[in-house]
């Protein structure tokens, strides 16, 4: 994290020189690619899809998964530090890749079938085939056990009805992970082609939010999939649930990247804006607010440094990924505001990035579970007792 953020507590010490070179290699990459381009696609609403494959040769695509499933095999905290340094650039970015490895090529590796890992993961990790992940529904985010997609069994096929809402990068995906329940309300996942007949995509438009990403609603009218378009190896909530914590730990290393961004520029802005012959860095009341956060940031490099290497160790637990989502968007969230404050009037043009990640952080800070999900999911750990229906 040296020369790219606060490193209060000198936690590059404790990353190998893999690990620094492969924070290096993102933060290169993120500067001279993505960087030059993102004011524009976020002032377009586009995504740079040329870029996939550039994401795909530096292994950045499911990076902890091992090589025969797509992967680069590096250590979690390796992979965090990806998602650190594309966030970093806009939250658009490593959703894209947080999409990819962790909803895609994540879910295939644990569940699916030698055809299915060896028709998608290496093209997936790639980047010449692109995936999306369908679970959310028009009337069921927070619940996915309520989902009314259904699929019925039809000799040796499956037909799938139903819509899936605020699906990122629906629309270009070349493979759709969907979610749906049978007859025995046992939720199944499958692979859905594009091309499906049935199966239609269509981008959601008007947002102040992520906008430099593809929102889509899926929608499957009779859509008629194989049985080997199932994935064998997983059943019930267990299966999408266990991806999203994957997602999750991404989510919670990314964060820490946008707040580092937002602090670097209201810290450098600080010491060259002046008012009353002095920098403004210079007053107290804005010194407590770089104290305030250089000490939120380094909480939450230190609870996704822990996180990473208890995941390494295959120690870590979903209630973990949830307090370290829940803290590090919130902090996040305050850090990008108070940033913003800094900047003054010039906070609020595209020419400082604060606003974009003040903006794309509503997002995060409701997707892959909402705030008041995660905290519920704490205190149910904590006292035994479930509160979501309360």
């Amino acid at each position: 994290m040296k020369n790219l953020g606060p490193d209060f507590y000198n936690i590059t010490d404790l990353l190998s020189d893999e690990e620094l070179l492969i924070q290096q290699t993102a933060y290169e990459f993120v500067q001279s690619e993505f960087m030059p381009i993102i004011n524009d696609h976020y002032e377009k609403g586009t995504f740079p899809t040329e870029l996939a494959l550039k994401l795909g040769e530096l292994g950045f695509f499911g990076s902890s998964l091992p090589q025969s499933s797509g992967g680069a095999e590096v250590s979690n905290v390796a992979y965090g530090l990806i998602l650190h340094e594309l966030e970093r650039g806009d939250s658009g970015l490593r959703s894209f890749a947080s999409v990819q490895g962790s909803l895609v090529m994540y879910p295939i590796h644990a569940f699916g079938s030698d055809s299915q890992k060896e028709r998608w993961l290496s093209e997936l990790g790639a980047g010449k085939k692109i995936g999306c992940f369908g679970l959310t529904e028009p009337n069921f985010g927070s619940n996915p056990g309520g989902m009314v997609t259904t699929c019925k069994k039809d000799g040796d096929d499956w037909i799938i009805n139903g819509n899936k809402m605020w699906i990122t990068n629906g629309s270009v995906a070349d493979v759709a992970l969907v979610w749906a329940k049978d007859e025995d309300n046992i939720i199944r996942g499958f692979l859905i082609e594009k091309g499906t007949k049935g199966f239609t995509s269509s981008d959601l438009h008007g947002k102040f939010s992520l906008r430099a990403s593809i929102t889509s609603e899926l929608s499957m009218s009779d859509v008629r999939v194989p049985d080997s378009s199932r994935l064998p190896n997983i059943e019930g909530l267990k299966g999408p649930l266990s991806c999203l914590t994957q997602a999750r730990y991404g989510i919670a290393w990314g964060m820490v990247g946008a707040a580092v961004d937002c602090y670097n520029t209201a810290l450098n802005y600080s010491k060259e804006r002046k008012q009353f012959s002095k920098p403004i860095a210079a007053y107290q009341l804005t010194q407590q607010k770089i104290a305030e956060m250089v000490t939120k940031i380094t909480e939450s490099q230190l609870l996704v440094y822990r996180l990473g290497r208890l995941k390494d160790e295959n120690k870590m637990t979903f209630q973990q990924v949830s307090l370290a989502k829940r803290n590090n968007c919130l902090m996040a969230r305050d850090i990008s505001k108070t940033a913003r404050e800094m900047l003054g009037g010039n906070g609020i043009t595209i020419d400082y990035s604060p606003i974009r990640h003040m903006a794309n952080i509503e997002s995060v800070f409701t997707y892959e579970g909402t705030h008041e999900m995660h905290t519920l999911i704490i205190g149910e750990h904590e006292t035994g007792i479930p509160a979501y229906d309360s």
